[in-house]
């Protein structure tokens, strides 16, 4: 296994989780009521799995290690529109989060919004991925020794390893500051 290819088999999992969003879109743009734990458990998911899981090891490892690497004009710019795609598409799940929370809550009038954000979600994702697999991650890979790229897999274990950990310190946290 490559670095790459976990980050590879994270994102089969992430386009599972749009394909659930894109059907649910179908129905909802078909004037049928959205379904609020969907939303929920999207939402849930794009925080927890696709940035805090995915985004986090190629933010907080791979791109972080890559700033050391004399990488070519191209493969720079690349690198820098991940970052900001990575930004946008927490600010979309922002805003689906707040949606679904008022139409959870009966507010009828966000359904528009709910819908843009899926819409939004279903449109962005595919080509980040397509960025990130066909144009970014291979040619990156030629910057790392052998030995590098074994440390950095191991790396990624290990942040997986700690994030469920993380993740309930906080569930924790939160419920004894009374939520």
């Amino acid at each position: 296994m490559t670095p790459i290819g976990y980050l590879m088999i994270e994102h089969r999992l992430i386009e599972r989780m749009i394909a659930l969003l894109a059907k649910h879109l179908e129905h909802v743009r078909s004037g049928q009521h959205a379904d609020p734990e969907l939303i929920a458990s999207a939402v849930d998911f794009f925080r927890s799995y696709a940035d805090r899981c995915h985004h986090g090891k190629e933010e907080d490892l791979l791109f972080r290690d890559l700033e050391s690497k004399p990488l070519e004009a191209p493969l720079k710019a690349v690198l820098h529109e991940l970052i900001q795609e990575h930004v946008l598409g927490r600010q979309m799940v922002g805003k689906l989060a707040e949606a679904g929370e008022r139409y959870h809550e009966g507010d009828p009038e966000v359904l528009g919004v709910i819908e843009q954000q899926i819409a939004a979600l279903v449109d962005f994702y595919p080509r980040h991925i397509e960025k990130e697999d066909r144009h970014f991650f291979v040619p990156v890979m030629d910057c790392f020794t052998k030995k590098e790229l074994a440390d950095l897999l191991d790396r990624f274990h290990e942040f997986d390893r700690q994030l469920i950990h993380e993740r309930y310190r906080q569930v924790v946290s939160t419920w004894e500051h009374g939520k």
